[in-house]
């Protein structure tokens, strides 16, 4: 190959957004960096995730193949484990030689291990980004042969490895907040002037967040607060008539494209505590409740506390999250202006807005192609 030939990367992850995210910022970062012809990008992922949906909405294209899920205890999973492995490993490297892979970048996931595993049998150099605290099992394998290994955390124990932050959405790490929060509102439907709480569950919602909430809304109400719920798909809070429930300065939507527009609007944030989450908050200064999910093992609550730490965020275990925590706690940080401005220079000051260019240089470097003299779109730490 010569530097004439384009760059071919295949990046590997998906199922959540959390996943999928981090690696659509790491190759448009990659194509930023360069012109789009001499860098190439796409995607593997499996059938079931939300890479089949937001993979070729960025425009890129995405391959599939099996999804292996690593069983944790003694199933007739881990019987089958052996041939579905080894089936999905076939499915990837033809995938990487039918693509001409020169580098994989894998950001973890079920979709990982056997991409993992079929670039390192080919010598393709290996670049891997892990989103939480505590590593997942793909990355904590491909971590051992990889030439390259980021963390978006630096607590994040894998060998070899640097903090780099987390790769996100251009639209969301160049967010100012304050210039853009009267326009946000009118398109959110908002009171321009009103003290706004955004709650969300993500992409999927959640359920105690969405009743606490629906159980505080005369209290919200009362205190003058104007709340934006986005409640999750074919999750509509409901009020007594069946209809979708109203109040004095209560909306609600289902999900919304683009949480920069929902992150300029809010003066604060109730949120679960992924990794991505977490680190946009940072990135945007935004003042946040965070409500770890109450299932796996913890890492939300690994990923919130170095944010709460530093002043930019409090947490509330998801059983305590009730009408009465709200009224007793949310609602008077709320209307706390001096406290709100307190958290957001906190959470500022942790914010990495540069992880993607990070990141694409990083697999510039692996791939043994030169760095770029400039960034054509200018720094934006």
């Amino acid at each position: 190959m010569t530097e004439t030939e384009p760059l071919r990367v295949v990046l590997a992850g998906g199922g959540t957004a959390g996943h999928v995210s981090p690696m659509l910022a790491i190759a448009r970062a990659l194509q930023d960096l360069h012109p789009a012809e001499s860098v190439r990008c796409t995607m593997v992922g499996t059938t079931t995730g939300l890479e089949t949906r937001l993979v070729p909405a960025a425009g890129f294209e995405l391959d599939t193949i099996d999804r292996v899920p690593m069983p944790r205890r003694p199933t007739m999973d881990l019987v089958r484990l052996p041939v579905r492995l080894r089936r999905a490993v076939t499915q990837a490297g033809a995938i990487l030689e039918r693509r001409g892979a020169d580098v994989v970048v894998g950001v973890g996931g079920y979709v990982s291990t056997p991409v993992y595993l079929a670039a390192v049998r080919r010598g393709i150099p290996l670049v891997i980004h892990e989103a939480n605290v505590r590593a997942g099992l793909a990355n904590r394998l491909g971590a051992r042969r990889a030439a390259v290994v980021a963390t978006a955390f630096p607590e994040t124990a894998l060998a070899g490895a640097r903090c780099v932050g987390m790769p996100m959405r251009r639209e969301i790490s160049t967010l100012d907040r304050p210039a853009a929060r009267g326009r946000a509102r009118r398109a959110l439907g908002l009171d321009e002037s009103a003290t706004t709480v955004v709650v969300t569950g993500g992409s999927s919602g959640a359920l105690n967040l969405n009743r606490a909430i629906a159980g505080a809304l005369p209290a919200l109400a009362t205190a003058g607060l104007q709340v934006l719920h986005l409640t999750g798909r074919d999750k509509q809070v409901l009020g007594p008539d069946g209809a979708a429930a109203t109040s004095g300065g209560y909306h609600q939507l289902e999900y919304l494209d683009g949480m920069e527009q929902a992150y300029a609007a809010a003066d604060l944030i109730v949120a679960r505590a992924g990794s991505g989450t977490v680190h946009e908050l940072a990135a945007v200064g935004l003042p946040a409740v965070l409500v770890p999910l109450p299932v796996g093992n913890g890492e939300q609550a690994l990923n919130a506390r170095g944010l709460v730490a530093a002043g930019g965020a409090l947490t509330v275990r998801d059983e305590a999250f009730t009408p009465e925590w709200i009224g007793r706690e949310l609602i008077p940080l709320a209307l706390d202006g001096d406290r709100l401005r307190s958290m957001s220079a906190a959470a500022g000051r942790l914010g990495v807005r540069d992880a993607d260019r990070t990141m694409a240089r990083l697999v510039l470097q692996a791939a043994g192609r030169p760095q770029p003299t400039s960034d054509p779109s200018g720094d934006h730490q």
